[in-house]
């Protein structure tokens, strides 16, 4: 477990490692800093969209409920990822051992369900209780004849940044390279890190769709365990969650030969940029010509499409505060509508996030790296912003000082990804600013007229 862990610590396509000349990894985890999200959150973050999956967390009934339902990964066909499992242990259990109770969870689901697979979650207290995870499942695979795989992320390891590749450790363990696909074809691609939030995978699907390229498999978004079983079988691989699951991407390089690059799909111009790297990477030259025909055209539409929502937004300037590849690539999204960033929230942001902040919003940027609300507050004010754009926790600050506010994290309910996603965005920043809630709650209430 430990040497398991040590290795995604210390991911050598990490940028982190790339620059520390004593490989130390990513900063390690403080007390409390679980709060933010702990490796258990990471995993299943990366796993529970695989959606005809059973997903079973060994631990206390708090760790199955701890994200169970928060996000907005959808599905356009299973639903089994949705049922809350646990094998919500207690006092007793952890004193005399949760193995009977694990075991008998796993022979009910498979029995009810009949899933292609389940995974099995660790959590803090089975970690130090010592229960043998791998063991187990590796005995109810024979004994069940289905894959029944050990997710080793508890909680107290670290980040959920680490528990996204503790994740896609599993996926290369036990589930990759595992089956081969009913077809082939050469313009085959995986895309890795995209959860499919609001429906965001379902229109960059479309964008495939209309150019000729083809999603081998999807991890994990709307994904299916059986297509992820023969992900090694793509010509190229695209990293969508900026580096969460670079080590996934970084081993199939290794092992199966399969080039990969990090891009993203918000904004007309990150969108672009992806479909034209995918095609150069697949080498096809009916197809470079094809992707460069059909963006130029969606570009022009859009920058049609936009006009009246541009003159809303032009000058207009705002608070990012989210993480990740979204740090920086919806600055690109919010610059094409004539939106000007002011301050970036980098506390989940790499090295490699923050010289693209810089690079896209400014030097004179503000960066927030930690904080909190007072923070992002302060800057707000001090920066004179319109807007705030982060994550649904920060919504409530927002709404108590007044602030327009549009949530881009995982709970969101629109998509924001590709052409049709940017015009999304543009109409949901207008609806926001321009709400008449805003100027009502500076009006005196008739009480306090009258006196």
């Amino acid at each position: 477990m430990k040497n398991y862990v040590m290795e995604a610590f210390q991911e050598p396509a990490c940028e982190h490692n790339q620059t520390n000349v004593n490989h130390k990894g990513c900063a390690r985890p403080k007390p409390g800093e679980a709060a933010g999200g702990c490796s258990f959150d990471g995993a299943q973050i990366t796993l529970l969209p695989i959606a005809d999956a059973a997903h079973l967390v060994h631990g206390p009934i708090a760790c199955g409920g701890n994200s169970w339902e928060g996000r907005g990964s959808l599905s356009s066909g299973s639903y089994l990822y949705q049922y809350g499992l646990t094998t919500d242990l207690n006092e007793q259990d952890i004193i005399f051992g949760g193995e009977k109770k694990l075991r008998e969870a796993i022979q009910e689901i498979t029995k009810r369900f009949n899933p292609p697979a389940v995974f099995v979650y660790s959590t803090c207290i089975t970690a130090l209780i010592g229960v043998d995870l791998d063991a187990i499942c590796r005995s109810e695979t024979q004994n069940l004849n289905i894959p029944i795989i050990p997710v080793n992320s508890p909680g107290f390891v670290g980040s959920k940044n680490l528990g996204n590749r503790l994740a896609g450790e599993a996926l290369l363990d036990y589930v990759i390279g595992t089956a081969e696909p009913p077809k082939e074809t050469p313009w085959d691609v995986n895309l890795i890190g995209e959860y499919n939030i609001a429906g965001e995978g379902w229109d960059i699907q479309a964008l495939f769709d209309q150019v000729g390229i083809r999603v081998l498999s999807r991890i994990t978004g709307d994904g299916r365990f059986n297509e992820i079983r023969w992900a090694h079988k793509a010509k190229v691989n695209m990293v969508v969650c900026s580096r969460a699951l670079i080590n996934m991407a970084r081993t199939m390089e290794e092992k199966y030969e399969i080039p990969y690059f990090e891009g993203s799909f918000y904004g007309a111009k990150e969108t672009t940029l992806s479909l034209k790297t995918l095609a150069f990477l697949l080498n096809d030259k009916e197809l470079i010509k094809r992707v460069n025909e059909f963006t130029k055209i969606e570009e022009q539409n859009l920058d049609y499409e936009l006009s009246e929502y541009r003159k809303v937004l032009k000058g207009k300037r705002a608070i990012l505060y989210t993480g990740g590849v979204k740090s920086w690539s919806i600055i690109t999204a919010l610059q094409e509508l004539g939106i000007e960033v002011v301050g970036v929230g980098t506390n989940k942001s790499t090295n490699e996030d923050v010289a693209r902040i810089k690079e896209r919003a400014g030097h004179d940027v503000v960066l927030i790296e930690s904080g909190g609300a007072s923070k992002i507050l302060q800057t707000f004010r001090k920066e004179k912003a319109d807007i705030m754009i982060a994550g649904g926790r920060n919504m409530y600050v927002a709404l108590k000082e007044h602030i327009p506010f549009i949530d881009v994290n995982q709970e969101r309910h629109h998509a924001y990804a590709g052409y049709v996603g940017l015009k999304r965005l543009a109409e949901q920043l207008v609806n926001s600013i321009e709400h008449p809630v805003w100027e009502m709650v500076q009006l005196q209430p008739p009480w306090k007229e009258q006196l």
